[in-house]
C-alpha cells in the first residue's frame, strides 16, 4: 500500500518535513492502513499489542485460531499463539511491502518481537529471531537490550537479521545495542553478506523511562517539580542521538512508548523514527499542533539538573551509567519484561479459551 496522495494531518506534515519518520505502533491492519495514509513508513508490535489486536478483532481472529488448531491438531496453545504473532506480522509486512520496495529496503519494515521470556538466553533468541525474519522480506526482529540480548543482536545481525533493539530505556543500553549491531554488520559484510540491505533500529522507550522515574519518586518520597519527570525520556533520547551521530553508529534511533505530545513534538527534525500508537495518532492529528524541527533544541539545563538528582535518571542518562550486566535489573527493564511476559501468557490464555472453552461457563 503506497498511496500517491497522503491525507493531510500534523503527522503527515511531520513525515514530510524529513528526515524524521513516523511508524505505527501496532500490527493491526486497519490501524496500519490509517497510519500509512498519513505518511507512516514502518510498524512495530510487542506482546501487549498482539494481545490488544487479538482481543479487539475477534471477528477475524476467533475463526482463524480455530482454523489453525484444526489444521494442526498436535499444536499446543503456545504454538498457535506464535502462529498468530507470525500471521499478524506477515499481514502488516504486506501492507508495507510497497514502501519497502520503493525505498530500496530502507523503510517499510514490520517488527516482531522474540519471546520476552527468553531474555536471559541469547541462543534461543537468535534461533527464534532467524525464524521470524524469514516470514517476509521486510520483517524486522525485536531483541531486548538485556545482557544476553546484546549478544543476541550481534549474532543475529551477523546472520543477516534486521534488528530492532527494544526494552531499552537508557543511553548505555542504546549505545551497547548499536555497537553490538555494528559488530554484527562488520561480520556480515566480511562473510560476503549484504550488510547494506539491513536498516537496524534502536528503540528508546522514552515514556516507560518516565513511568519508572515516577514510580521511584513515589517510592522514595521525592519532591520533584511538577512536569519535570515528563522530560526524562526526551533528555535521554536527545543525548543518545548526539552520541550516535558522534560515533557514526548506523542504527537509527526510534522513539517509543508515547505518553504525551512532547514525545512527538520535541523529536521532530532529527534523523530518527517515532512509533506512535493509534490512539495517540488520533489525538495528535486532532491537536492542531504544527510540527517544527525541535530535535536540536536541548532540554532546559534546569530540568536536566533536577533530574540528575535521581540516581536512576543518572544511570539512564550518563553513557557510563550502567554496564551490560546491570541492564536486566534496571527498574524500567525488569518492569517492562514482567509486563511483556505476562501479556504473552495472556495471549496464550485467549487462544486456550478459543480452542478449549471452559465447560463451567455457559456458551454465549
Amino acid at each position: 500500500m503506497t498511496p500517491t496522495t497522503l491525507i493531510d494531518s500534523p503527522l503527515t506534515r511531520t513525515a514530510l518535513l524529513g528526515p524524521t519518520d513516523c511508524w505505527n505502533d501496532s500490527c493491526s491492519v486497519s490501524e496500519l492502513a490509517y497510519a500509512i495514509e498519513r505518511g507512516a513508513v514502518g510498524a512495530t508490535s510487542n506482546p501487549p499489542i498482539v494481545l490488544e489486536v487479538i482481543t479487539s478483532d475477534r471477528a477475524y481472529w476467533v475463526p482463524r485460531v480455530r482454523e489453525l488448531a484444526a489444521a494442526n491438531p498436535t499444536w499446543t496453545e503456545v504454538d498457535i499463539a506464535w502462529a498468530v504473532v507470525g500471521e499478524m506480522g506477515v499481514r502488516g509486512a504486506e501492507l508495507l511491502a510497497g514502501i519497502h520496495a520503493a525505498s530500496g529496503g530502507r523503510k517499510g519494515w514490520q517488527s516482531l518481537q522474540v519471546d520476552p521470556a527468553n531474555y536471559p538466553n541469547a541462543e534461543r533468541m537468535v534461533a527464534q529471531g532467524v525464524g521470524l525474519s524469514r516470514l517476509a522480506p521486510n520483517i524486522q526482529v525485536k531483541f531486548p537490550v538485556t545482557a544476553a540480548g546484546v549478544l543476541a543482536m550481534e549474532e543475529a545481525t551477523a546472520l543477516g537479521v534486521n534488528v530492532n533493539a527494544t526494552v531499552c530505556f537508557s543511553v548505555p543500553q542504546a549505545v551497547a545495542a548499536a555497537e553490538a549491531i555494528e559488530r554484527g554488520l562488520v561480520r556480515l559484510a566480511a562473510a560476503g553478506g549484504e550488510a547494506g540491505r539491513l536498516a537496524p533500529t534502536v528503540a528508546l522507550m522514552i515514556g516507560r523511562l518516565d513511568d519508572w522515574l515516577k514510580v521511584v519518586a513515589e517510592r522514595d518520597l521525592l519532591s520533584v517539580t511538577p512536569g519535570t519527570l515528563d522530560w526524562a525520556g526526551i533528555a535521554t533520547f536527545k543525548r543518545a542521538y548526539g552520541i550516535f551521530r558522534e560515533r557514526g553508529l548506523r542504527s537509527r534511533l526510534l522513539a517509543a512508548a508515547f505518553r504525551h505530545h512532547l514525545h512527538w513534538t520535541e523529536l521532530v527534525g532529527g534523523e530518527v523514527s517515532m512509533t506512535i500508537p493509534h490512539a495517540w495518532q488520533l489525538r495528535f492529528n486532532a491537536s492542531g499542533l504544527e510540527p517544527t524541527a525541535r530535535m536540536a533544541i536541548p532540554v532546559a539545563p534546569a530540568i536536566v539538573a533536577e533530574l540528575q538528582a535521581i540516581p536512576d535518571f543518572r544511570r539512564a542518562y550518563e553513557p557510563d551509567g550502567m554496564m551490560p550486566a546491570e541492564f536486566d535489573a534496571f527498574g524500567a527493564t525488569a518492569r517492562t519484561l514482567r509486563g511483556f511476559i505476562k501479556a504473552f501468557h495472556d495471549v496464550e490464555g485467549v487462544v486456550r479459551d478459543i480452542v478449549l472453552p471452559n465447560p463451567d461457563v455457559r456458551p454465549a
